[in-house]
């Protein structure tokens, strides 16, 4: 389960848990880059979720960093931003 809560505008706690264990993640998000992904169509936290899914496809969620930009997901995984607009 994965559970997205804003804490400012840019800044996201992200919460992924499955079974007994739980990482907890602070995600910023800039409006810029939101907009480029989403083209306002899905809320930010939903892009966050989105992003966290595509992750957790390719990663345990362990490996995730606890603190990151959303921007630094593309420099791990060249196909994110494509899949993502999808």
């Amino acid at each position: 389960m994965i559970e997205v809560e804003r804490k400012t505008d840019k800044e996201f706690l992200v919460v992924v848990k499955e079974g007994d264990t739980k990482t907890e993640h602070t995600v910023s998000l800039d409006d810029d880059y939101y907009k480029s992904l989403s083209q306002g169509k899905i809320s930010k936290e939903e892009l966050i979720k989105k992003s966290f899914e595509f992750l957790l496809k390719r990663e345990p969620k362990e490996s995730i960093l606890s603190k990151f930009n959303l921007k630094l997901i593309n420099k791990y995984f060249s196909e994110f931003e494509r899949e993502i607009r999808r």
